[in-house]
């Protein structure tokens, strides 16, 4: 085993490890326990121009090395990563209160993005096109956009940085990441040590945590980058739309998750995957389940069951193997998550399993199961976190009426005896993703994330990731003598 990174009380700023120079710091808290993990010095406006300044310049020279020294970069770091996942599991445990299988697959998820992000410079490619001019060929060439803007959030802070990140690096752009300022260390500070130790050159990645209040607008306003990935709430993302100009965007937003069981479902394999849909990592991921929409010919029988094995989910230390619902991240979120359980119960919805928050810092919601309609509180909004709610239809038709009856259109799922009933389901689905027989919690790395309506644009992985952080130059060549009119 490597020794473990040093202490976090610095970042990579500008090529060097330095603390923040706005003049505040904050400490890095435990969620569970109340431990402060690392105290850092915050960085500030000064930091931030520093940084996108030396990008441009460290990132041309990186965007000029050769497409196998950047792939051989990607490759190092995810063997480092496999080398350090002790540690990396510890970090994501105590930085997010994430219980071990969410950490650990946080790790998988994380290494798969390097090996994905090594095959990046060799796929990109150009075109030759013909010419209405005789002679004359134009070649469109395939290029990095110079520097890349990633605004991470606290969930799943290493592999949701990473999956913008490591493509962005492999295309030959230099980033600048904001992580969450509840996980700096999962969200950004290990990902840099590790590609520092993996070889990526000084400069190329900066991480700058520092309040919102004083850096959020200037990171999305300032001149220097071309694309802001953002993963995070509809409403900063829609105020990051505002602010950013002339500029690429990358948005992963709010998520409303529908689960349809219709009623030729198995009963067994819908109850499984609406347990694990909704409470993995304690409800705390963009693409959860929210809502769980069945069918009146087999409502009853599934809620009975589903109420049966959700009571038995034990919620507590995350550190314990038998853990299945850790803590929420802070007590903000959880101030926000009891608001909307108060507002379903007086809109009328019907709580059938749910208790008070326990633990060291108070901050283990145990599992909440609600019956009522799509009006209730914790159907309309996105809850984030380990609540939702069941919803009765009245036939295939009114299940489809309930799922699209969102502002929001992440991931959702559809759970049927017949595979290709539910394909023809999924299409009717406004939805940027729906999955068939398995949960909406999508675990393919490569995948394209993205949403539909007010939960985003732009994709995140695949073939689509390299339209997003590359771009096309036309370059024109007159091979004969041309003739002009005068």
């Amino acid at each position: 085993m490597p020794a473990r990174y040093a202490r976090f009380d610095t970042m990579p700023l500008a090529g060097t490890w330095r603390a923040g120079t706005s003049g505040r710091s904050a400490e890095d808290v435990d969620p569970y326990t109340g431990e402060v993990l690392t105290e850092l010095p915050l960085a500030g406006r000064d930091d931030l121009e520093l940084a996108y300044a030396t990008a441009v310049e460290a990132g041309r020279r990186w965007a000029a090395v050769t497409p196998e020294e950047r792939a051989a970069v990607m490759r190092r770091a995810s063997r480092l990563l496999e080398e350090r996942r002790e540690e990396a599991v510890d970090w994501t445990i105590r930085e997010t209160g994430a219980v071990s299988a969410v950490a650990e697959l946080t790790i998988d998820l994380t290494v798969g993005d390097f090996y994905e992000a090594a095959s990046y410079p060799f796929r990109v490619a150009g075109r030759i096109l013909d010419s209405l001019v005789p002679g004359k060929e134009n070649r469109v060439y395939r290029r990095p956009v110079g520097v890349v803007t990633v605004i991470s959030p606290w969930n799943v802070p290493l592999h949701l940085t990473n999956r913008s990140v490591a493509p962005a690096l492999a295309l030959g752009n230099a980033v600048v990441v904001k992580p969450a300022g509840d996980t700096p260390v999962a969200g950004g500070l290990f990902l840099a040590r590790l590609l520092e130790e993996a070889g990526l050159p000084p400069g190329v990645l900066s991480v700058v945590v520092g309040p919102g209040s004083e850096i959020g607008d200037a990171l999305v306003e300032h001149p220097v980058p071309r694309v802001i990935s953002f993963t995070g709430s509809t409403a900063v993302g829609e105020g990051i739309a505002r602010k950013a100009g002339l500029k690429k965007l990358a948005l992963e937003l709010g998520g409303n998750g529908p689960l349809v069981v219709l009623d030729d479902a198995d009963l067994d394999l819908a109850v499984d995957t609406a347990v694990f849909g909704k409470f993995f990592h304690a409800g705390q991921i963009c693409m959860i389940t929210n809502r769980i929409v069945v069918d009146a010919a087999v409502h009853d029988a599934f809620v009975e069951r589903y109420v049966e094995r959700v009571r038995a989910l034990p919620a507590g230390d995350p550190r314990a193997e038998e853990t299945v619902i850790g803590p929420i991240i802070n007590r903000s979120q959880l101030g926000t998550i009891l608001d909307k359980l108060r507002a379903a119960r007086d809109d009328g919805a019907e709580q059938l399993l749910g208790g008070e928050p326990t633990g060291p810092t108070g901050l283990v919601l145990p599992p909440h199961v609600l019956l009522g309609t799509n009006e209730v509180a914790t159907a309309r909004q996105e809850v984030f976190g380990p609540v939702v709610t069941v919803i009765r239809a009245d036939g295939e038709e009114d299940a489809l009426r309930i799922a699209n009856d969102t502002e929001l259109g992440l991931s959702s799922a559809v759970m049927t005896g017949d595979v290709e009933r539910g394909v023809r389901f999924a299409r009717r689905v406004e939805a940027g993703m729906c999955h068939i027989n398995d949960s909406p919690v999508n675990d393919d790395h490569h995948t394209a994330f993205g949403g539909d309506k007010a939960s985003g644009l732009g994709r995140f992985g695949g073939d689509w990731v390299i339209d997003e952080l590359t771009t096309d130059q036309w370059v024109s060549v007159q091979h004969e003598r041309r003739q002009y009119p005068f």
